[in-house]
Parts: structure tokens; C-alpha cells; sequence
């Protein structure tokens, strides 16, 4: 027969838990929206300089930039965005495994890879498996300001044009709902600005001229780029940290109920054992 005092000591225990992933997710949810909002309205502004740099580059004279330079691939700067804390599901995992699958893959074919870690999930699980580490972000903060980030874009610029690295990837996970964080691994550097959907014929006078424009748009799209993969790095944070608390607790519930079912059936045999005992020594004495 289980032991009445384990099984309650194993209930108290679980519905303290219980109390600490709601407290968690309620947080969570919170964080949640507000991450959410600040994410969605960056994505037009995201969009749109990528429109302008199209329009830049599809008219003639766009001149040049060594942010737009292609070269032969032979060193990989990768930018690895994790949260700095767990408790949120399988989130750091896919992160962690994605980023390692591609370094891996591009090691065996000859090109090795340094990465800039932002978080300590990414950078303790880097540094596990031997990995190269240029430089580390940590304690960022829930609600970073561009300010935040200028130092991660500053270091990948200047190592794209002093040739340190040849190609530079951001990995990140992208918030798509409040249930799905897509893990991705995209280019940064060098710049490819999409495709212009305006007419050949339509042109644009720039002042003071487009080759000054190009030269202040390029960073600034890039410093862009870095700062919506940290919001939406975030966004999937808060996102999974709620959903995972939110299972969390009621597998906590469930399992007090089936806790609580087997008490009440040993407590009701213990019962029982006594009763039976007590007739038994009476009709001995009688």
C-alpha cells in the first residue's frame, strides 16, 4: 500500500510548482503582447528600406558599395540570437540546432565559421562544442532600444569591409503566432535588396546624390536587420515561455488529481484494514 505521507508530500510539492508556472506564464503573457506589438511595428519600416535600396539599386548610377561587394566564400560570420533563459519549450533547442547543423555542413566543406553570440543560451551551447566566439551580447533586456544593438552591427560591418569575414548570416527565430516560432538562418551581408516592382521608366531624384544616399542607407538597413531578428527573437521568447508554463500547469493539475485519487483510495483501504481489525478482535474476545 503507498505511503500516505510520501503521497501527500509529493502533492504539496507539485501544487507548489503548480503555483510557480502560473505565476510564470501570467508574466510571460504580459511580456507577451507588448514584445508582439513592438515587433509588428517594425516590420513595416523593415519593408519598405528594403524597397528604397531596390529602387537605389535598379536605377543606373547607383554606384558602388563594399557592403554590396561579393567575394569568394571563404570565412562565415554568423550573428546567433537566443534568449538568455529557458523555460520556453523546444525554442532554444531548434535555435541551438539549426545554427550548429549549418556550421557543421560549411566546416566539412572547407569554410569555417565565427559567431557573434546575443544570449547565453546560444553562447553557452557554442562555447560546448568548441565553437569559434568573436564576440558576446548577454542581458539585452526584454524591451532593447536600436541603441542596444548598434555595437552587434557595428562589429559585423566593419569585419564585412575589412574582409575579416566574406558572407554574414543571421540566426534567429521568427515569430509567426503566439503557437509557432519558426527557427531561421538568413544573409546579411552581403546586401541582396529585392527585387524593385516599379516600372523601368519611373525615376527618382535624390539629393544630395544617390551615391551618398546608398552610402547611408546600406548601414542603416543592416543595423535594421539586426534590430527586428532581436525583436522578433524576443516576440518567440515571451511566446513559448507562455505556452510552455501554460502546459506546464496543467500537467501540475492533472497530476495533483491523480495524486489526490490514489490518497483517497489508500486512505479508504487503511480504513477499511482498521475496521476489519477492530470487528475481527471483538468477535475474538466475544
Amino acid at each position: 500500500m503507498p505511503n500516505l505521507r510520501i503521497i501527500r508530500r509529493r502533492i504539496r510539492s507539485i501544487q507548489s510548482t503548480a503555483k510557480i508556472t502560473k505565476a510564470m506564464e501570467m508574466v510571460a503573457t504580459s511580456k507577451m503582447k507588448k514584445a508582439q506589438d513592438r515587433d509588428l511595428a517594425g516590420r513595416p519600416y523593415a519593408e519598405k528600406i528594403q524597397q528604397v535600396l531596390a529602387d537605389l539599386v535598379a536605377q543606373q548610377g547607383g554606384g558602388k558599395h563594399p557592403l554590396l561587394d561579393r567575394r569568394e566564400m571563404k570565412k562565415i560570420e554568423i550573428i546567433h540570437i537566443t534568449p538568455d533563459r529557458g523555460l520556453c519549450g523546444g525554442l532554444n533547442a531548434n535555435i541551438n540546432r539549426g545554427a550548429g547543423n549549418f556550421v557543421v555542413d560549411t566546416s566539412q566543406r572547407g569554410v569555417p565559421s565565427v559567431l557573434i553570440t546575443v544570449g547565453r543560451k546560444g553562447r553557452d551551447f557554442m562555447l560546448r562544442y568548441g565553437r569559434e566566439v568573436r564576440a558576446e551580447f548577454t542581458a539585452i533586456g526584454d524591451r532593447p532600444s536600436l541603441l542596444d544593438t548598434l555595437p552587434i552591427s557595428k562589429i559585423v560591418i566593419d569585419d564585412y569591409t575589412s574582409k575579416r569575414c566574406d558572407v554574414v548570416y543571421l540566426s534567429y527565430s521568427r515569430f509567426v503566432t503566439t503557437m509557432t516560432q519558426r527557427p531561421v538562418l538568413q544573409q546579411l551581408l552581403p546586401v541582396e535588396p529585392a527585387k524593385s516592382e516599379r516600372k523601368a521608366e519611373i525615376e527618382y531624384i535624390y539629393e544630395p546624390r544617390m551615391k551618398d544616399v546608398m552610402a547611408e542607407l546600406l548601414p542603416r538597413f543592416v543595423e535594421m536587420q539586426v534590430y527586428h531578428a532581436v525583436l522578433e527573437s524576443i516576440a518567440s521568447e515571451q511566446s513559448a515561455r507562455m505556452v510552455a508554463m501554460r502546459n506546464a500547469s496543467e500537467n501540475a493539475n492533472e497530476l495533483v488529481e491523480e495524486l489526490t485519487l490514489m490518497y483517497n483510495k489508500a486512505r479508504q483501504e487503511m480504513i477499511t484494514k482498521e475496521l476489519l481489525d477492530i470487528t475481527g478482535g471483538a468477535e475474538a474476545i466475544a
